[in-house]
């Protein structure tokens, strides 16, 4: 896996991976268009475990109307402020999937398939989670 940063003026940053897809990324002034560096982690390790609950709730056949996850955290104080604890709370709405379906996905990505979360987690960084269903 390779990707590339280009700074694209003021503190605008566009990243590119290996096939010349972008994101980019702002850092936290008045005219900040994109999110910054620390937000986007948060938005990959949530993004990463969605995609591992949609497929875990896929193979149990389960029907996803939609799939929603809030994320609040905690930061150390000084610099470096990394994140030191992380708190999920998934929102499935679904005819069919019970409270223990979900539980169960969001279990198996986080303790065994997303790769996002367990570099926060080896970093020491405290992850936990909640979860609640809809019906549709």
């Amino acid at each position: 896996m390779k990707a590339s940063i280009d700074w694209k003026g003021g503190m605008l940053l566009e990243g590119k991976n290996a096939e010349g897809m972008s994101t980019y990324f702002d850092t936290h002034h008045e005219s900040q268009q994109y999110a910054t560096p620390m937000e986007i982690m948060l938005q990959a390790m949530g993004s990463c475990s969605v995609m591992d609950v949609i497929a875990i709730l896929e193979k149990k056949r389960k029907t996803i109307t939609a799939l929603h996850v809030d994320i609040d955290t905690d930061r150390a104080t000084e610099h470096p402020k990394v994140f030191t604890a992380v708190r999920l709370h998934y929102t499935l709405i679904s005819p069919d999937a019970q409270i223990k379906d979900l539980e169960r996905s969001v279990e198996l990505s986080q303790q065994t398939y997303c790769s996002a979360s367990a570099m926060f987690q080896k970093s020491g960084c405290a992850v936990s989670w909640t979860c609640e269903v809809k019906t549709a």
